[in-house]
């Protein structure tokens, strides 16, 4: 039966430009096209079961695309991007939260995509380079997908089962992230080199790197009085202020 209710939809701009993403996916189109909320997402924000796998803003997400694109194609920036648009397809522009004991309200329409060196990337390639600064060796690395850190997180909580205090979060997260040294692609020899041959001040140099690289949104914010952000705080409260209180619905 033909759907009575045609659901109004916005095109969501992401930070990307769609650089990353192969030209055969929709996604190198840089942008997506986004229904606003109904009642059965405000279902998914409530489900305990996604709530307690920690997926409950990915699933939203997701209920909430239109186009056609498998959402863990995604690098985390266009889904940062998404996610601040869902908000406001949601509930409105204005965000009001409390940081450091004083009362916030941010205009989320005004949040801007970090503006990216499109001369960094190749387009439809998810690759770069970078020599790390003490040793010479050329890496590439790529920028992490919503697959990637489900594959990463599943590593992780592997590692755990086999050491409770395992805290190996950072090198597992280099092993994906980095595609080859020197020409190297071989997945052994690059875990091998993030164990034993990455030094820790070539390691920073490439996350600060790919901070600069990395394509976002900009979810920051001046607190009174300060000369430096810090980030706005993002949780089930961004969506639904009021979400244990079944009471004020």
């Amino acid at each position: 039966m033909e759907n009575k209710f045609k659901m109004p939809t916005e095109m969501v701009e992401l930070p990307s430009l769609g650089l990353v993403y192969p030209e055969s996916s929709p996604l190198s189109s840089g942008q997506i096209e986004m229904k606003y909320m109904t009642a059965r997402e405000e279902d998914i924000l409530t489900n305990q079961n996604y709530i307690s796998k920690g997926t409950v803003l990915d699933e939203l997400v997701k209920s909430l695309i239109v186009s056609d694109v498998n959402y863990d194609d995604l690098i985390v920036g266009d889904k940062n991007a998404l996610l601040v648009a869902a908000r406001v397809l949601g509930y409105g522009k204005d965000y009001k939260f409390t940081w450091g004991g004083e009362d916030y309200n941010i205009d989320l329409t005004t949040i801007e995509n970090i503006p990216i060196d499109t001369k960094l990337f190749r387009k439809g390639i998810n690759e770069f380079n970078f020599t790390l600064p003490s040793t010479g060796i050329n890496v590439t690395f790529k920028l992490l997908t919503g697959k990637d850190e489900k594959q990463i997180r599943a590593e992780i909580d592997s590692l755990k089962k086999i050491n409770k205090n395992s805290s190996a979060e950072l090198s597992t997260r280099l092993k994906y992230i980095i595609t080859s040294i020197n020409g190297d692609r071989d997945q052994k020899d690059i875990r091998e080199f993030v164990d034993n041959a990455l030094l820790a001040r070539d390691s920073r140099a490439l996350r600060e790197y790919i901070k600069e690289v990395q394509p976002d949104v900009d979810l920051t914010f001046f607190p009174n009085g300060s000369n430096e952000k810090v980030t706005i705080p993002i949780g089930l409260s961004f969506f639904w202020p009021d979400i244990w209180d079944s009471t004020s619905i």
